[in-house]
């Protein structure tokens, strides 16, 4: 069991320091603000559907090669998460085991609720994309192509380190949510992929739209998503936290990183 502790949190400590610097580079000494302030972006990395492509496969070499970015300077945010991350799963078992959340109208409710949570995190940049292209306006355009690249960017990290955690469900051994176990495959507990899409959703959402109500709406809908998750015992705690966690830094490396002016008038 030791043993077994000591391999997880290696695994959550490796994914955290890969995925922090690839959003943290290039922040200003003072730290990672509130809203990131996009590069200077140039018009083959712009966020146009024409680049999307490519712009994908720079990502995922940015995220993947991120350790030799590591430094003291930007470390703090992995330890943190990673304490934080197995703070929450020493917690695990009882969390799931409470009576409260043996109720199986309550986990079907739940499930259907961050299912149709998840599917207004999908639809809305999607609308946005829509109305941006009837209307010939470049941020909405935007929004919607950042979007889907950073959910497809958060997929494909968390089918990885999916496949290297394999934790069994909560609905399998009495929600023991033991790490390494053969056989789980791409079925694992660990990360939540609806938690990584709905918070990589929002994170772009929110800084094409910074504002006090958009970030409380927008945000709001993604955590509702991982809230109910645990709720519907399909993830653990630790399983939704390290989701939207990488999720939410996924979302902002791609909007800094992509984001151009909107005095377009179309892509």
């Amino acid at each position: 069991m030791r043993s077994q502790a000591i391999l997880s949190f290696l695994t959550i400590a490796s994914f955290f320091a890969i995925l922090h610097p690839a959003v943290a580079q290039d922040a200003p000494p003072s730290g990672l603000p509130d809203v990131p302030k996009p590069l200077i972006v140039a018009p083959e990395d712009g966020a146009t559907l024409r680049n999307t492509p490519r712009n994908l496969l720079k990502d995922q070499m940015a995220i993947w090669t991120s350790p030799l970015h590591l430094r003291p300077s930007n470390a703090a945010g992995p330890v943190v998460l990673v304490a934080a991350t197995v703070i929450a799963m020493t917690t695990d078992h009882q969390a799931m085991s409470s009576s409260r959340l043996q109720d199986a109208s309550l986990n079907s409710h739940a499930n259907t609720a961050s299912n149709g949570l998840l599917g207004g995190l999908v639809v809305i940049p999607a609308a946005l994309y829509g109305v941006g292209a009837l209307q010939h306006r470049a941020q909405p355009q935007e929004t919607g192509i950042l979007a889907g690249e950073a959910m497809v960017d958060s997929l494909a990290v968390n089918e990885v380190m999916k496949l290297v955690a394999q934790r069994e469900r909560p609905t399998v051994d009495n929600a023991r949510g033991r790490f390494f176990q053969s056989g789980v495959g791409t079925g694992s507990s660990f990360p939540s992929n609806h938690a990584i899409l709905a918070w990589s959703s929002a994170a772009v959402v929110a800084s094409e739209y910074p504002g006090f109500l958009s970030d409380v709406a927008i945000y709001g809908l993604a955590t509702g998503v991982s809230v109910t998750r645990v709720v519907a015992r399909q993830h653990f705690p630790s399983d939704v936290l390290v989701g939207s966690a990488v999720g939410w830094m996924i979302g902002r490396y791609v909007f800094r990183h992509h984001q151009r002016s909107h005095d377009m008038t179309h892509f």
